[in-house]
């Protein structure tokens, strides 16, 4: 009722009903981003095109760059173009053996391009260098290469991941969702409500970060 007086009194100012829509529209966006974050950054998007261009610039003029090669391949995963992440990570390879992250990339890259096996060898590798590197998030790239080819390795990979994030709620968001991918609907219905019941557990500092993944693990329980 609150929204529909909103929107009248929007549309007798504005004059116009479409733009009172939109206007309710933005600050809905506007609030989510600052006290939720449910929805996608608009910008977001637009930095890493930036940071992209920057990159090829600063590689084209130092082709030694060994960190530049690695934050542009990063980038470059996350446009989901692994074939050129890949080139860019196996041009660096012997700098960067030292890196758990840098591991945890290499496997990503072939996981996406169609080698699980050695993409799943060299992201366990990397997590043997750091059990919690890029926080467990390796563990869930696994499951998800393996749900529908192996789905008890994919379930173990989903346990590991739970098991050390066992205080987060995003962890049992994740959880929730891998196993609803799987076709364990009540395992994802408790594992939704963990993650709900998790974020009322922690201190107002982390709810913050946290809040986002509550609040679709509530969604996802209700619906």
């Amino acid at each position: 009722m609150g929204n529909f007086i909103g929107f009248l009194l929007l549309w007798r100012i504005l004059g116009n009903p479409v733009i009172a829509i939109l206007v309710i529209l933005l600050i809905v966006y506007l609030l989510d981003r600052r006290f939720v974050g449910m929805f996608p950054s608009f910008t977001r998007p637009l930095k890493r095109m930036r940071g992209i261009s920057k990159l090829r610039t600063i590689i084209a003029n130092s082709p030694s760059d060994v960190s530049s090669r690695h934050e542009l391949a990063r980038l470059l995963i996350e446009r989901h173009k692994y074939k050129e992440a890949l080139e860019l990570l196996e041009s660096i390879h012997a700098s960067s053996e030292d890196s758990a992250e840098y591991w945890d990339d290499l496997g990503t890259c072939h996981l996406n391009t169609g080698n699980i096996p050695q993409g799943e060898q060299y992201i366990l590798k990397a997590l043997e260098m750091n059990p919690r590197v890029k926080y467990g998030r390796p563990y869930l790239r696994l499951a998800g290469a393996y749900k529908t080819s192996d789905r008890e390795k994919a379930i173990s990979y989903v346990q590991q991941f739970q098991a050390a994030h066992s205080s987060s709620s995003e962890a049992y968001y994740l959880l929730g969702s891998m196993y609803k991918d799987l076709g364990r609907n009540e395992d994802a219905k408790q594992a939704f409500k963990e993650s709900v019941e998790v974020y009322k557990s922690l201190p107002k500092y982390k709810k913050r970060q946290e809040r986002k993944w509550a609040v679709q693990s509530l969604l996802k329980s209700i619906l």
